[in-house]
């Protein structure tokens, strides 16, 4: 019996278990589906260091080429890479990855030329659908001239193109400790940070866990998770660096610790990305999802930007900054997008911003983040309920009847209080959770606001 792809096929992109939900079938499937559904006659394909990435990047090809599209093979890749051969070329892309989760996963994220986000309701739904069809014995797509497939690398023309983005070459010298967590950012932070291809920046670099390897070996390649950044907080006291880098498995994200080896908050980089940009770009747009800090739409206004508020998830922010013209956006999740970068988002440009910011000060980074953090917030904590949905109408009915309560429906459930404090309660797109962000004018506020929400939950 095939798959049932519904399962798996998630608001913005692909996220399933190798060989029970996602295999080289389903993928020819996806392939071929992609393109009838599309029209689109040209695609990018990379993957990452899992296992099963190139084998599920060659079925793909196979079911696209078939149905009369061209390939081109980019191999190893950063998911944002992949958005920037799908703006430099004008072309689709497919990148196989499952980002930060565990070894037995895989997935796909997928993206229109100019990388343009597809997401459910932006065609992801009829492609999973035509697939599904496929799968379940309708005949797929046959092109009477089947498309062709070459091979092509580029990292150099990725990094000189970050590099000519924003210019590091005349900051002050900074050692910078980089955890790739085995993951993509260990083929690409060599290339755009080092000089192995490009002349040498005033950078050391100490690498943490550079090895390409899908089993994550030293740890999950999520950097939001504490546990995940205990190496490198050690390693920045240690070595006595300005600041440590981390890298989620596709490098899509970075994550920011400080020379104390303190967490930079995502908030904190969006609110000091966003004065950069505006700066060159006075009175722009600047996106932030509803989970950010308040302090971030305070700052960007503040700083003559127009702030806008959407929903989590990549392919809802680049829609919105594609429809505004937004010049950078930024979520909680550190995913970061820029204008610059076809609105898509890129963990590598970001990193660049904040070397730049405190290279060209002389100011530390926990100085120059400081400035930007206001409120207290909870982080994100995540719980596993039998019906989110049913969960999150019952803390609706909670607060319904008490005075001076706004609420709004934009994502899951936002709950804001007159002193300021809010909380949002959403299910994950990607796993089985509801996950709860709270955030005060202060501790105590933020952590009552955070516990009644928790004992609705949780009971």
């Amino acid at each position: 019996m095939a798959p049932k792809l519904s399962d798996f096929v998630k608001a913005y992109d692909v996220r399933g278990l190798v060989g029970s939900q996602l295999t080289p079938e389903v993928m020819e499937a996806i392939g071929a589906a992609a393109v009838a559904v599309t029209g689109e006659r040209t695609w990018a394909v990379g993957h990452d260091m899992r296992d099963s990435g190139p084998g599920f990047a060659e079925a793909f090809a196979r079911g696209a080429t078939r149905a009369g599209a061209d390939v081109i093979e980019a191999g190893l890749c950063s998911t944002d890479m992949i958005y920037f051969i799908a703006g430099q070329r004008n072309v689709a892309g497919a990148m196989f990855t499952a980002s930060h989760n565990p070894a037995e996963y895989n997935g796909l994220k997928l993206c229109l030329p100019a990388a343009r986000p597809i997401g459910l309701d932006t065609g992801l739904a009829d492609i999973r659908d035509k697939a599904q069809a496929i799968l379940d014995g309708e005949p797929a797509p046959e092109a009477d001239a089947p498309g062709t497939v070459t091979s092509e690398g580029f990292l150099a023309s990725y990094a000189a193109y970050l590099r000519e983005l924003v210019d590091l070459s005349a900051i002050r010298p900074l050692k910078i400790v980089v955890d790739a967590g085995n993951g993509m950012g260990g083929h690409t932070v060599p290339a755009v940070l080092g000089d192995e291809i490009l002349a040498g920046l005033p950078l050391e670099i100490v690498p943490m866990y550079f090895e390409l390897d899908g089993t994550f070996p030293n740890h999950e390649a999520n950097p939001l998770e504490p546990a995940n950044i205990v190496d490198l907080q050690a390693r920045v006291k240690e070595v006595g660096a300005d600041l440590g880098l981390a890298f989620d498995g596709d490098a899509d994200r970075c994550f920011v610790v400080d020379a104390d080896g303190e967490p930079v908050t995502p908030s904190a980089i969006t609110a000091l990305i966003a004065t950069r940009e505006l700066a060159k770009h006075p009175g722009s747009a600047v996106c932030h999802n509803l989970i950010t800090s308040k302090a971030v739409p305070e700052i960007i206004a503040e700083h003559g930007g127009r702030p806008l508020r959407t929903r989590v998830g990549h392919s809802y922010i680049k829609s919105v900054m594609g429809d505004e013209n937004a010049v950078f956006g930024g979520e909680h999740s550190a995913h970061y997008y820029f204008r610059d970068f076809w609105f898509a988002d890129t963990g590598m440009l970001a990193a660049m911003h904040v070397l730049a910011a405190v290279g060209e000060s002389d100011r530390s980074a926990s100085d120059l983040a400081n400035e930007f953090v206001r409120y207290v917030p909870s982080g994100e904590i995540n719980s596993k309920v039998d019906d989110p949905h049913a969960k999150i109408e019952e803390v609706a009915a909670q607060y319904a009847a008490r005075q001076g309560v706004e609420t709004d429906r934009l994502d899951g459930l936002t709950i804001t209080l007159e002193d300021g404090s809010w909380a949002n309660l959403r299910p994950s797109n990607t796993e089985p959770l509801l996950r709860l962000n709270a955030e005060g004018p202060d501790q105590a506020s933020m952590e009552l606001l955070r516990d009644d929400i928790l004992r609705t939950v949780r009971n």
